[in-house]
């Protein structure tokens, strides 16, 4: 492993960006290989930092980020650094980041036209993902946040389906106006830390902040991750972003994209405005409640493969902010947990869409039938990711759904009993599609259906093997995050409250 990994990792896609740019068009795989290359390292490298990774670091929060470079000052005039760093929270989400990234790149060996062009955008928009999750600086932070924005605008717009232009610029301008709440709330935090960036020193010095200008720059802040989340009511691009999106950037939207919201409400809102993120836990988890239930509502009445899935995901995110919410050593787990298994989950869902629209070329689930008949493969892995998503026990969705619902109970038994009804919802809804997709008698229009070829194989099995044996043994990921969120629980939650635990 090299030094300054952190930096290898997050700039390495952006060197292979650099590279594919040198080589002449119509060179197909040289293009593939270089962008596959470029993905994979930095896997490897997240690998061996998720080995080597100091889980117990007996509750002293600065000792939590692990692996750090800098901070090594960038713009002297305004005190900005360039400062890396990883805890529990983050080191899981780069895991995440450069497992979906490598699986979206295979999935992409079908694009088309402008190739060079696809994986040179990809590779930038993976850098900004990582930038997010190892920065320790807020300007740093800020700017990986908004480097994502231009190259996923372009590959929803230049390579989606019919409405692509319509579905990019809705992105871009809802992610445009919650950045503009974030860039305030920055520069408030930056003048009153005594002008740094640094988040540990931020974290430090607004725990003196009154209550009420902590409530506004909680807002702010909560404003510009809510709408990446994507929490109600700032969720109606999504739906458009996906449907229109080819496969491996919806695969990244769900995977990655969504979890940046939550990752960004941890790490901002609940580190540096604790007393805020105390008093509004009741406004997450009604949010939150929404999102589960209005989320599985709308999922139930898409007759698009690609929308259902689409608003399931509105609706397991709402998991999430509920188990954030709680404010409870098992929610906060579970909610962390469920971001990892959710991105691994619903990248095999889009995934497997995609496999049935390269051949159907079409996605209106009343259109097919039967289709377990002709491609058993297909719809063996697709059983196992709807199975996932809706949480059965011994695969992944299921640890990750019972900790947040144990945590939410404790604190929000209302908004907790209400949700739980989501899962009976998730499960109507995957089975009724299941049922009409696959079973009964074959559709005669697909009787030469073929099953799955061996990039789709490729893709698919790291993720269903990682489904299957976080849902039997969860430990080696909550031993990674459990101390990280410990410590967040008692830095957000007075301590009369913690003894109520």
């Amino acid at each position: 492993m090299p030094g300054h990994v952190l930096s290898w990792i997050t700039f390495f896609p952006l060197i292979g960006a650099a590279v594919l740019l040198l080589i002449p068009s119509g060179k197909d795989r040289w293009i593939k290989g270089v962008a596959t290359a470029a993905t994979l390292l930095p896997l490897w490298w997240a690998v061996k930092l998720f080995q080597r990774f100091d889980r117990v670091f007996d509750g002293k929060h600065l000792e939590q980020f692990q692996f750090t470079e800098g901070p090594y000052l960038w713009i002297k005039s305004f005190n900005i650094s360039y400062f890396m760093g990883v805890d529990g929270i983050s080191i899981s989400m780069v895991l995440l980041t450069t497992l979906v990234g490598a699986v979206a790149v295979v999935a992409s060996f079908g694009i088309q036209k402008q190739l060079k062009a696809y994986f040179a955008l990809f590779l930038l928009l993976e850098t900004g993902m990582l930038g997010v999750f190892c920065s320790l600086d807020f300007f740093l932070f800020y700017v990986f946040w908004e480097v994502m924005l231009l190259p996923m605008y372009f590959l929803i717009g230049i390579w989606g389906g019919p409405r692509k232009i319509y579905a990019a610029i809705k992105f871009f301008l809802y992610t445009l106006f919650g950045s503009v709440f974030m860039l305030l709330a920055m520069l408030f935090l930056y003048y009153q830390a005594g002008k740094t960036f640094n988040m540990v020193e931020i974290m430090q010095a607004s725990k003196g902040l009154a209550i009420g200008v902590q409530t506004l720059l909680w807002f702010a802040l909560y404003i510009g991750f809510a709408i990446k989340v994507p929490a109600f009511p700032f969720h109606t691009w999504l739906p458009d972003a996906h449907v229109e999106a080819p496969t491996a950037i919806s695969v990244i939207l769900a995977g990655v994209l969504l979890k940046m919201g939550t990752y960004g409400l941890l790490r901002i809102n609940f580190t540096m405005l604790p007393e805020a993120t105390y008093k509004f836990a009741w406004f997450l988890a009604l949010i939150g409640t929404i999102n589960i239930i209005y989320g599985a509502l709308c999922a139930m009445a898409q007759k698009d493969l690609k929308k259902l899935v689409a608003y399931s995901s509105i609706s397991h995110m709402g998991f999430v902010m509920l188990g954030m919410a709680s404010l409870t050593p098992q929610g906060i787990n579970g909610a962390v947990l469920q971001m990892f298994n959710h991105g691994t989950i619903t990248s095999m869902l889009f995934l497997l869409v995609g496999v049935v629209y390269d051949r159907a070329h079409h996605r209106e689930i009343e259109g097919f039938g039967g289709l377990a008949n002709r491609v058993p493969a297909f719809t063996g892995f697709t059983a196992l990711a709807f199975f996932a998503s809706l949480g059965l026990p011994g695969l992944s969705g299921f640890i990750g759904e019972i900790l947040c619902f144990m945590g939410g109970f404790k604190t929000f038994p209302i908004y907790t009993a209400i949700s739980v009804s989501g899962v009976v919802l998730g499960a109507a809804y995957l089975l009724w599609t299941f049922q009409r997709v696959f079973l009964g008698e074959l559709n005669t229009k697909y009787e030469t259906l073929t099953d799955m070829n061996v990039r789709e194989w490729v893709t698919l099995v790291p993720l269903a093997v990682i489904v299957i044996v976080l849902g039997v043994w969860p430990m080696p990921l909550l031993d990674l995050i459990q101390d990280t969120l410990n410590f967040l629980v008692t830095h957000v939650t007075p301590a009369t409250a913690i003894a109520g635990f």
